[in-house]
């Protein structure tokens, strides 16, 4: 492993704690050799042209995680350079996903529009010292002389303009009086560089856009490679923190800085994040709102954080799930049940139990008082001793869960059957004495049952066993609700695993979502404000959606009970 990759111990670090990756390990050495002043200042620095996805929470996490191990400033900072593509429904949209993931910017919310005007200059500048110059080959024409990685590019014709004639040019450009992409400035570097980001690369190119910021007053927009490194030079900011696909950028980051003689930070390169059964192209993501694959970029099954936030997911389960995959300098793929087992991990610490049934049986105990009412005390949070109790109502009339019943059941199958005793959750024993089914279908429709009084609160005086306790809402007193079960978009780990011949739509799940209408749950759900994130006890974690009106709550699943991570582990350990 190379110097800059190894790890550290914490006493090495600034904060201590736990083992730091390279990059604090880099940041560390340059602590120490006083480089900056000392100083550690990061950003995160989005376009705004679509939301935020869970690979941007690592992003987020790993800037605003080391300026906070370090004790210093971090930026948000939007690189608004493309007018065609972005919009302020996404500044918004960002603004709140990275707030609401917990980092903290302060006063330090910037744009790169607010420094067009600089930029400009110091376009001016590079002209002047002959190290710029307007071209007038198209868009295809520059990728031809463009050359190959075996091949060296062409020289522009227009490759040696005067000063004087590039200056007048790139100020007409700037008037407007040249239509879209008949013009660019070009770095003037070196056509025949291994590195193809150094072959003259476009720093300006002609837009006649209005500007969601800036409205009409431009119409050249800088490059990102030209914009990036001088926004980061004006803004002080000490370590440049990009992902791997920006590393062969990295020389053309240091030479626009080292040619103006400005500030200088210093880039460093991360893997990006990829993750099973997931897309993080934006503009596949982009589509899939566009062609209606999805209802939306906050549609649950979506890895954007709107979307997850929607599903219920907590920045805090987001937050530890970064921390755990830790910082690489290599391209791997992350098992989707990691991301899942944190969020359960942190849901059943903080997630209240209720009892829901999402496909109902009514069953009628038969030797239960007619008109009676009781109150069971329920457990909120057996983790949690501090959440208490919440009284649950009792009554004649129940629903179980469909699946909970069988007329005749195999040998492992332990729930309710005719003839057999089994516990109702916090409740009493009940057992089948009778099935009645629709007699045009076959279809059952109702269970008699009867409850043993000496029962109540779900143990047997005598020391009788059962071997299924069953959850259920009373009749008389459950609110009706939807629930939307989510599953992962696509049916292969690999989205992009694909016959011949055919695109990731192949890979398209068509189960990804289903729709429960008629569901049943307690009472005290049924005004649960949207966000609200519960147990329902033996079926999952589940989040109140938007979409939810007084009295007719709606819930997605946000992740089911079956920790697949943790079997992993513990099959790792075997």
């Amino acid at each position: 492993m190379a110097e800059s990759e190894r790890e550290v111990t914490s006493d090495e670090s600034a904060g201590g704690g736990e083992r730091v990756d390279f990059i604090r390990n880099a940041v560390v050495e340059d602590t120490k050799s006083g480089r900056f002043g000392g100083r550690v200042h990061t950003r995160f620095p989005p376009e705004p042209n679509a939301y935020l996805h869970i690979g941007h929470a690592k992003a987020i996490w790993i800037d605003y995680g080391v300026a906070q191990d370090f004790g210093g400033l971090f930026n948000l900072r939007f690189d608004d350079t493309n007018p065609t593509k972005e919009e302020q429904e996404y500044v918004d949209a960002i603004i709140e996903d990275v707030r609401w993931l917990g980092a903290d910017w302060g006063d330090r919310l910037f744009y790169a529009s607010d420094y067009f005007e600089q930029m400009y200059q110091y376009a001016l500048d590079l002209i002047r010292k002959g190290k710029a110059y307007v071209c007038d080959l198209s868009p295809d024409e520059i990728r031809e002389h463009r050359g190959t990685l075996t091949e060296p590019g062409r020289d522009s014709p227009h490759r040696n303009r005067s000063v004087e004639e590039n200056l007048d040019l790139f100020a007409r450009m700037r008037a407007g009086e040249f239509p879209d992409g008949s013009r660019t400035l070009r770095a003037k570097i070196d056509m025949a560089s291994p590195n193809l980001n150094l072959r003259d690369p476009v720093m300006y190119r002609i837009l006649h856009a209005e500007h969601h910021r800036q409205g009409n007053a431009w119409c050249v927009y800088p490059m990102y490679d030209w914009a990036h490194g001088l926004e980061d030079s004006l803004e002080g900011i000490t370590h440049s923190l990009c992902s791997l696909e920006y590393e062969n950028h990295r020389p053309l980051y240091d030479w626009f800085l080292d040619q103006l003689g400005i500030y200088h930070p210093r880039q460093i390169e991360f893997a990006r994040l990829n993750m099973t059964y997931t897309v993080m192209s934006k503009r596949r993501l982009i589509e899939f709102v566009r062609a209606g694959i999805v209802r939306g970029f906050d549609d649950p099954r979506m890895p954007t954080l709107a979307g997850l936030r929607r599903r219920g997911y907590t920045p805090e389960a987001i937050r530890e799930f970064c921390r755990r995959i830790g910082v690489n300098k290599f391209d791997s793929v992350v098992d989707i049940a990691l991301l899942e087992h944190c969020l359960r991990q942190d849901l059943n610490r903080t997630a209240r139990r209720v009892m829901a049934v999402l496909r109902p049986l009514k069953v009628v105990i038969t030797n239960y008082p007619e008109g009676q009412t009781e109150e069971m005390d329920a457990v909120n949070n057996p983790e949690d001793p501090a959440a208490g109790t919440r009284k649950v109502p009792f009554s004649r009339e129940l629903y179980i869960e469909r699946e909970d019943f069988m007329e005749d059941p195999p040998k492992k199958f332990f729930r309710l059957a005719p003839g057999r005793e089994v516990r109702l959750r916090y409740a009493y024993f009940i057992t089948c004495t009778d099935v009645v089914k629709d007699p045009a279908t076959g279809e059952v429709t109702e269970l008699r049952c009867t409850y043993d009084p000496a029962t109540r609160g779900g143990d047997a005086p005598d020391g009788r066993k059962v071997k299924a306790t069953l959850h259920w809402v009373s009749a008389a007193h459950a609110a009706d609700a939807e629930v939307r079960l989510y599953d992962h978009l696509f049916t292969k780990e690999d989205p992009d695993d694909v016959p011949e011949g055919q695109d990731f739509r192949a890979n398209l799940d068509p189960h990804s979502l289903d729709v429960l209408a008629g569901c049943k749950v307690e009472p005290c759900l049924a005004d649960a404000p949207a966000g609200s994130r519960y147990q329902f006890e033996r079926l999952g974690y589940f989040c109140v959606d938007p979409d939810s009106a007084l009295g007719r709550p709606v819930f997605n699943r946000t992740v089911t009970l079956r920790d697949t991570w943790a079997k992993i582990q513990q099959a790792g350990q075997g």
